[in-house]
C-alpha cells in the first residue's frame, strides 16, 4: 500500500534535483573567471591602499569561481542544498581585513559567483564593468586639498609664539604631550600640497626643536 507522505517525499524529491550539465558547469566558471579578472586588473592597478596585497588579489578570483560551483550545487539538488547551507555555517574566516574597500571587492566578488552560478551571465558582466568604471571614475577624481598632520616638538617658553603662528589657519587638536619644559603638539590641517612655508617658519622660532608635517590618509600598514 502506497502511503501519501512516500508520495508526496518521491515527487519532492524528484522535483528538488535540477538538470545540471557539463555545459552549464563551463559556463558559469568561465564566466565568474573572465568576472573575477576584470576585478583582478581592476585591484591591481587603481589600487588605492597602503599595502597591495597580490595573494588577496588572487583571493578575490578563486572567490568568485567558488562560489559559482556552491551556487550550481545549491540549484541542483535542494536537498544536498540543505546540507551544504548547514556546513558552511559553522566555518569561521579570522584573517582581519583592515581596508574597507578589500571587503567591498570580497563582497563584489561574492556577487559575481552568485549571478554566474545562477547562469545570468549578461547581468554579471554588465554589472561588473559598469561597477568596475565607477571605482575607477571615484579613484581618478582628485582635490587639491589634503590632510597634513603637523608635530611640533618645542620649549614651553616658545608656546605663545607657536600658537601665534597657528592662529590664522584651520586645525584640530589630535595629541598634545608635555613633558617637563618640552611640548609636543599633534595637530590636523587641510592644506594645499604647496601650502607649507609655515613649517619653515615653525622651525626658525627660538625653542623650537622640531616641526614635521605629515601627509595623512587615514591608512595605516602592518
Amino acid at each position: 500500500m502506497i502511503k501519501f507522505s512516500d508520495i508526496f517525499k518521491k515527487s519532492f524529491l524528484q522535483d528538488a534535483s535540477m538538470d545540471l550539465n557539463f555545459y552549464n558547469i563551463i559556463m558559469s566558471l568561465l564566466a565568474a573567471y573572465i568576472c573575477g579578472m576584470v576585478i583582478y586588473l581592476v585591484y591591481k592597478h587603481f589600487y588605492k591602499g597602503v599595502l597591495y596585497s597580490h595573494n588577496f588579489n588572487i583571493l578575490l578570483v578563486l572567490v568568485s569561481m567558488i562560489t559559482a560551483f556552491i551556487v550550481l550545487t545549491i540549484s541542483s539538488n535542494i536537498v544536498l542544498s540543505l546540507g551544504m547551507v548547514g556546513a558552511l555555517s559553522i566555518v569561521r574566516f579570522r584573517t582581519a581585513i583592515k581596508d574597507p574597500l578589500d571587503v567591498g571587492f570580497l563582497f563584489f566578488a561574492i556577487s559575481i559567483g552568485i549571478t554566474c552560478g545562477a547562469n545570468l551571465y549578461l547581468m554579471s558582466f554588465v554589472c561588473t564593468i559598469i561597477i568596475s568604471l565607477i571605482y575607477i571614475l571615484l579613484v581618478k577624481l582628485k582635490t587639491n586639498i589634503h590632510v597634513f598632520l603637523l608635530v611640533i616638538k618645542y620649549d614651553h617658553k616658545a608656546n605663545d609664539e607657536v600658537l601665534k603662528v597657528l592662529a590664522d589657519m584651520k586645525y584640530a587638536l589630535k595629541n598634545k604631550i608635555v613633558i617637563k619644559d618640552n611640548i609636543e603638539l599633534t595637530v590636523e590641517m587641510k592644506l594645499k600640497a604647496d601650502d607649507t612655508e609655515f613649517v619653515s617658519q615653525l622651525s626658525k622660532l627660538e625653542g623650537v626643536q622640531s616641526a614635521a608635517l605629515i601627509n595623512y590618509t587615514g591608512d595605516f600598514g602592518e
